[in-house]
């Protein structure tokens, strides 16, 4: 096969519309499984090894861009928990130290796993995906770009550039289970972030759907009940009303990993932890 390896996004783009077949590796966390195991016969491969313009990540005002290119590693330093500490909790549960050191935001939001631990997340901010191609530039909900397992509305010529959340305004939680304590992919997952300051609670599953769920009516309820000017909830009901409506906003299936039956508990013992630990 044919490696390209750009070093600037201009010609990056470039090569892929000369040939819309050729294949976007990143960190190849999960490209290369799938090489190895035959899944993928790419002809050409766009490596974005060299483009260090996508690996960072910045404040603009109340909001985060975060590069396509910005690793798992990158998001456990002090300064990137500060802003955005639900990202940096599911950073820390990405596979192992060498997995997190190479394994990048854009590819897990490229990959559109399901199972994807940056996901959540990204969802329960309403995330803003900007992606490009030579035709020119756009921005769109992450909801909107990922349409269903490894399924994404990316034109084949299309690159994601970066991503944009806002910097916590309360506290935030991600919690995952699975067959063991580490380096395991998620067999249930939440995502939970507070904003204070709006008064509203986003929470948002993985691992029990096509894509990631959100729980608009549990978001709801918990909303009514939360005493803002303290940040607590007095009544214990409401933990476990949040947990019951989480799992009914799931649609898990049975799978090598787990039954339906297991995941959906796991989201209602999950949501239900986080919503305590936050408040």
């Amino acid at each position: 096969m044919t490696v390209f390896v750009p070093t600037g996004v201009d010609e990056a783009l470039t090569r892929l519309a000369e040939d819309p077949r050729r294949h976007v590796l990143a960190g190849g966390t999960d490209f290369m499984v799938e090489v190895n195991y035959g899944a993928r016969r790419p002809l050409g491969v766009v490596s974005l090894r060299s483009l260090d313009e996508l690996r960072g990540w910045r404040r603009k005002g109340d909001e985060l861009i975060l590069g396509a290119g910005l690793r798992f590693v990158d998001m456990l330093r002090p300064e990137f928990v500060a802003v955005a500490p639900g990202l940096a909790q599911a950073a820390r549960t990405v596979g192992s130290a060498q997995i997190r050191s190479t394994g990048t935001l854009g590819g897990n939001i490229a990959t559109a796993s399901p199972a994807g631990d940056a996901l959540p997340v990204l969802y329960a901010l309403d995330a803003t995906v900007s992606v490009a191609s030579v035709r020119g530039e756009r921005a769109l909900p992450i909801s909107e770009l990922i349409c269903g397992v490894k399924q994404t509305t990316l034109a084949d010529d299309e690159l994601i550039l970066s991503v944009s959340v806002p910097v916590a305004a309360g506290p935030q939680e991600f919690l995952k289970i699975g067959p063991r304590n580490a380096m395991v992919i998620a067999v249930a997952s939440v995502a939970l972030v507070v904003d204070v300051d709006g008064r509203r609670l986003g929470c948002a599953l993985g691992s029990v759907g096509p894509t990631v769920l959100r729980c608009g009516e549990a978001e709801a309820m918990a909303e009514e009940e939360i005493d803002w000017d303290s940040g607590r909830i007095d009544d214990p009901r409401v933990y476990e009303t949040f947990g019951a409506l989480c799992a009914e906003a799931s649609r898990p299936i049975d799978d090598h990993r787990s039954s339906s039956r297991y995941r959906r508990h796991g989201v209602s013992v999950l949501s239900r932890r986080a919503l305590m630990r936050v408040l």
